[in-house]
C-alpha cells in the first residue's frame, strides 16, 4: 500500500476523487492541517468489515440470550408467515 500526504484544503476541494483512488489503487492517504495529521483515508477490506460487523451482531445476540430475550421456533416461523 502507497501512502500520500494532502492538505485539507486540498482534500476537501477533491474528496470524492481522494476516496476513489484510495479504494481502486490501494492508496492510504493522510490529510494534515497546518501540516499535523488530522486523518487518515485508506481503503476498507469488505471481507474484514463484514466479520467485524457480523461479530457485533453475535455479541448483541449473545447478551440478549443472556437477558432471556429467545424465541422458540414457532414464533420465528410465525413471524415469516411459515406457519
Amino acid at each position: 500500500m502507497i501512502t500520500k500526504f494532502v492538505g485539507m484544503k486540498e482534500f476537501r476541494a477533491n474528496i470524492s476523487a481522494y476516496t476513489e483512488q484510495a479504494k481502486t489503487m490501494d492508496i492510504h492517504f493522510v490529510v494534515l492541517r497546518k501540516n499535523v495529521p488530522v486523518l487518515e483515508i485508506k481503503p476498507i477490506d469488505e471481507k474484514r468489515f463484514v466479520l467485524q460487523k457480523f461479530a457485533k451482531e453475535i455479541k448483541k445476540a449473545r447478551t440478549e440470550i443472556k437477558k432471556g430475550k429467545t424465541f422458540t421456533q414457532n414464533e420465528i416461523m410465525k413471524e415469516f408467515g411459515l406457519l
